[in-house]
This record gives structure tokens, sequence and C-alpha cells, in this order.
């Protein structure tokens, strides 16, 4: 891997696909984590910290790095810093499960009743932690509790 120039770094076809997938809605699966209001200050801090993050690589450790180690630790580092930009923790939950159900989301039960997400949290049951979403039918305005298991 050779030293990376930052005015190259933050204009790469590599950085700008990277926030292109993670900005725009990709095959109808996949939604952005990131709210519009952190994302041109998202590109700048996390642009620099993986210009320092390649910069400072031994160079024992440059010769090992190969594209898909640059892709993981550019994206781990775009995560992290989102978490330090948002405002509340439902957009922390959103950063960190991205693939979860959201507030607002619409999901049907197993009686085909479609709900919509009102609220959200985390919980931990010993070393389990769980995504806890509260739902509220659209038929009937029931109010519905359950949980997933989350990824660790």
């Amino acid at each position: 891997m050779e030293t990376l120039q930052f005015g190259t770094v933050e204009n790469s076809e590599f950085v700008e696909g990277t926030f292109d997938f993670w900005f725009n809605p990709q095959e109808d699966h996949i939604r952005s984590p990131f709210p519009e209001y952190i994302r041109p200050q998202l590109k700048i801090l996390s642009t620099e910290k993986f210009f320092l993050w390649s910069n400072n690589l031994n160079p024992k450790a440059k010769d090992e790095v190969n594209d898909e180690i640059i892709a993981e630790k550019f994206e781990e580092l775009i995560f992290e810093t989102a978490i330090e930009l948002v405002r509340t923790e439902d957009e922390k939950i959103t950063i960190n499960y991205p693939f979860l159900p959201r507030i607002g989301d619409q999901i049907y039960d197993n009686n085909n009743e479609e709900s919509i997400v009102i609220d959200r949290n985390i919980a931990k049951t010993g070393d389990t932690s769980f995504l806890e979403v509260k739902l509220r039918t659209l038929d009937t305005e029931i109010v519905w509790e359950t949980q997933f298991e989350l990824p660790l």
C-alpha cells in the first residue's frame, strides 16, 4: 500500500463510491443509516481519520493490507464517526444496526396485520442484547411489543 495523499483520498472513486453506497438507497433493501444533517461533516471527518490511519501504518502492516481490509477499515471509521455526530439514542441505534426496523417502519405480524414502529430501545439480559420494538396496529390502534436478538 502506497502512502495516501489527503488531497487525493477524499475525492477518490473508492471514497465517493463508499459514501454513495451508504448515503443512497440500494435496491430497496439497504437504507442509509446516516441522517442528512451529519453527512457533510461525516464525509470530512471520516476521510481525515482514514487518511491518518493509512499513513500511520507501520511498513510491515502496509505490505499486508489489501483492498478488503482497507474497505472494512474505512466503513468502520465512517460508522464510528457517525455515532459521535448524531443527536439521539434512536439515531445511534440506526447506525449500530442499520438493517433492523426503524421508527415509522411498517411491519406485518403473524396474522398479516400491518403495524407501524412507534418506539424502540436496546435492552440487555445477561450477555444478550435485544432491540425492543413497540408497534401500533394500523387498523385497531392496539399497541404491542416484540424484540429482536442483536448480533454481538
